[in-house]
């Protein structure tokens, strides 16, 4: 396929990314068996790496540099300068990926997670890499992962575990993957995007990167053996090109169950039906049947994720039936008994590692620094509580947000009397608590409790990919 093109404005390289992308997850969904071998001028193609360059250069990272000590949002002319020359270097195969930065990153527990921060012209080149790559493994991914996939949320997986909770689906395994990052064997990775992809160039390319090692911020440097760096723009795909073995292994089994007819039987009979709902390196499998049956099912699971180099983590991965509870992605769901009656109902609502996460994060913001405007004190924490309730508002979440804003204006308030310990409450009042709302100028604290509770529709296996007709096939 010829795109060479040159002197295209972000617009008009936006849309031949996307013509050409469609007909990549055209070909790829009419024949699951083709083996795509010219993609690497995709890859080199002007219009590609100015959207590339555009996305790496647009997104919060853009002002983290890599080994280089060059960050993208500090480099003016990269559609002049860069992109240019990062062209004729991939066209020569003379481009090779520097080393990932590390950052260490605190997670819960103490324990630290590493974050690999490739350059500016490894980022652009990765980014071109998955404008191609993903139109076509998109063709092959099961509906039951929801991680770094186009149009798909964190809402979908926890309104499929709804779903299934609500149709009698009532044990849990929820399962996490000890080190997914880390720990995914190059070998078994390669093999699965061999099936799809034949240009060898572009194959090179994929392991190169994945070879290409990380420097610790210790200043040693180490070779990555196994993995794929977390950080890196191409990192999330070649996990869900990893973790589709574990999405194949679950639909296949319930394809050959033969519909609701045959999963009927199977209880009849004793035998245990189950889903996997997953997001990255995260899931959850519901399942009907027996404390045993989700015990032998852990094993089962175990041997699949194996194949990639991969192992469960012996802490995370629990068994918990529905009326007990667990937690996913933020939301705690749990069947309880309605109030005032004797109905049990499923129940999906903000999480206390949830929001005690919140409330850490506001709790930081204002704590202290008396020296800033109440304006710009509210310009920061008012994004906070928006995103958080925006999240979590398709769930039980109205007594949470109540709570929620009740605890934000004590500690905005609080905030203001260390600001001004020498005012009186009147005072405060007329100068920035007018109908006792923290309030500068135009800012005023957001409100959680304002944040209407839907429900969030089920879509099922119905999500449409960018590339797709609303129908469902490929445009």
């Amino acid at each position: 396929m010829n795109t060479d093109a040159s002197d295209l404005d972000l617009i008009e390289a936006e849309d031949r990314v996307l013509q050409i992308q469609t007909k990549l997850h055209q070909w790829a969904t009419d024949d699951p068996d083709r083996r795509f071998d010219d993609l690497f001028n995709l890859v080199c193609d002007p219009a590609f790496l100015m959207v590339a360059w555009d996305r790496v250069r647009g997104n919060r990272g853009a002002r983290s540099a890599g080994v280089d000590g060059v960050a993208p949002r500090s480099i003016l002319f990269g559609r002049d300068t860069l992109l240019p020359m990062l062209r004729e270097d991939l066209k020569a195969r003379r481009f090779a990926p520097m080393p990932v930065r590390e950052k260490l990153i605190p997670k819960k527990g103490g324990k630290l997670r590493g974050l690999g921060i490739p350059t500016a012209r490894d980022r652009c080149v990765q980014a071109s890499l998955k404008l191609v790559l993903e139109p076509i493994f998109e063709a092959d991914f099961e509906p039951c992962s929801y991680g770094f996939r186009p149009k798909r949320r964190a809402q979908d997986a926890i309104e499929e575990i709804f779903f299934y909770a609500t149709h009698h689906y009532e044990w849990a395994l929820e399962g996490d993957i000890k080190s997914c990052f880390d720990e995914i064997s190059h070998t078994a990775l390669m093999d699965r995007v061999r099936r799809r992809i034949g240009d060898k160039r572009v194959l090179a390319l994929v392991k190169a990167f994945l070879k290409a090692g990380v420097l610790g911020e210790d200043q040693v440097m180490r070779n990555t053996v196994t993995g794929t760096p977390q950080g890196g723009i191409l990192s999330p795909l070649l996990a869900n090109i990893a973790l589709s073995v574990l999405d194949e292994h679950f639909m296949g089994q319930w394809e050959s169950w033969g519909g609701q007819y045959g999963r009927s039987r199977r209880r009849a009979k004793g035998l245990a039906n189950y889903r996997l709902v997953r997001y990255a390196d995260d899931f959850v499998v519901m399942l009907t049947g027996t404390r045993e049956h989700v015990e032998a099912l852990r094993e089962e699971v175990a041997a699949v994720i194996a194949s990639m180099g991969l192992r469960l983590s012996e802490e995370k991965t629990l068994v918990t039936h529905i009326d007990e509870g667990f937690d996913f992605l933020g939301f705690h769901i749990q069947r309880r008994r309605q109030e005032g009656s004797m109905r049990r109902t499923v129940y999906t609502y903000p999480s206390k590692t949830a929001l005690q996460a919140v409330k850490a994060k506001v709790r930081a913001l204002t704590q202290g620094n008396t020296n800033q405007t109440l304006a710009n004190l509210l310009s920061r924490v008012n994004p906070v509580l928006r995103g958080w309730t925006n999240y979590f508002r398709h769930g039980v979440s109205a007594r949470t947000f109540s709570y929620l804003n009740a605890w934000s204006w004590r500690r905005v308030v609080n905030w203001l009397r260390h600001k001004h310990p020498r005012s009186s409450w009147k005072w405060l009042r007329r100068h920035h608590l007018p109908r006792w709302r923290p309030t500068d100028g135009e800012a005023t604290l957001f409100n959680p409790a304002t944040v209407p509770i839907t429900r969030y529709y089920y879509r099922g296996t119905k999500i449409a990919t960018p590339w797709s007709r609303s129908d469902g096939r490929a445009a």
